[in-house]
């Protein structure tokens, strides 16, 4: 059975679509879609992330429902008791990306599509581990989603930190689903660890890269000392479908990439 009337709770499954050529199949949006740009002028935007109304998601009659995570799991309860189908993806790594394209494309007719897309991410994770392989040095990365309380990098961010040549400093709570399980309690343990780079991801939010000398501590950092103190916009590295790889994985490398020529 293919769907044709499919709302999107989450941005990777707009992302995806769009990339499948199966843009008509979208009958609704999440607000926070940014990829591709056009969607948002093109689709209603019917729900949120972690909050969603379920008559506004009905109202767009759809056939299918694709969501993210168990932060949308009571709302794909609700939508299975109104009689809608519903998906509920959960990848955690960047196998489950390119198995989460695969079975989109599946649900769409576009299977053949589906396996392009997903060999095409995996050949430029290739590439990025192969240019990461002529390093002797790998730096410590310190990734940090959240400030306030800090939350480290979520799994496939950490995974990504490693194919890109870096070691995450914080990689015992990168497999934490929830970000209360990354959270950092003291400040002084991003100190003790030393981080060679920084990289601030804060979801919907700026970052800024100016407030981490005001704590306490964090001035004789490498990272800060160095002027490797990065952003990588949230939309570009925390939603788990391809632009993770074609965009936030491409950061990190070049990123490692200028603390490679940048060491004496």
């Amino acid at each position: 059975m293919s769907y044709h009337r499919i709302a999107c709770l989450g941005t990777e499954a707009v992302e995806t679509l769009y990339a499948l050529g199966a843009e008509d199949r979208i009958a609704g949006i999440s607000g926070f879609t940014t990829r591709p740009a056009r969607a948002r002028s093109e689709k209603p935007k019917i729900s949120g992330f972690s909050s969603s109304r379920l008559d506004r998601i009905l109202a767009v009659r759809p056939d299918l429902a694709i969501a993210f995570s168990d932060m949308q799991a009571d709302i794909c309860r609700d939508l299975a008791a109104a009689g809608i189908e519903v998906h509920l993806f959960n990848q955690r790594d960047i196998a489950g990306i390119l198995r989460m394209v695969r079975v989109l494309g599946a649900l769409v007719d576009r299977a053949a599509e589906g396996e392009r897309l997903a060999e095409s991410l995996w050949q430029q994770v290739e590439a990025v581990r192969d240019q990461a392989a002529q390093w002797r040095a790998r730096p410590r990365v310190y990734f940090e989603e959240w400030n306030a309380p800090l939350i480290s990098g979520i799994g496939w961010v950490s995974e990504m930190i490693g194919v890109a040549g870096g070691v995450d400093a914080f990689a015992e709570l990168a497999a934490h689903a929830r970000a209360t399980g990354r959270i950092i309690a003291d400040p002084l343990e991003v100190v003790r660890r030393a981080p060679d780079i920084i990289v601030g991801s804060w979801c919907g939010r700026r970052f800024r890269p100016e407030t981490l000398r005001d704590r306490p501590g964090w001035e004789s950092l490498p990272a800060v000392r160095n002027g490797m103190v990065f952003e990588i916009k949230s939309a570009d590295i925390l939603s788990p479908g391809p632009s993770a790889i074609t965009h936030g994985l491409a950061q990190l490398a070049a990123i490692i990439r200028q603390w490679q020529e940048l060491r004496p």
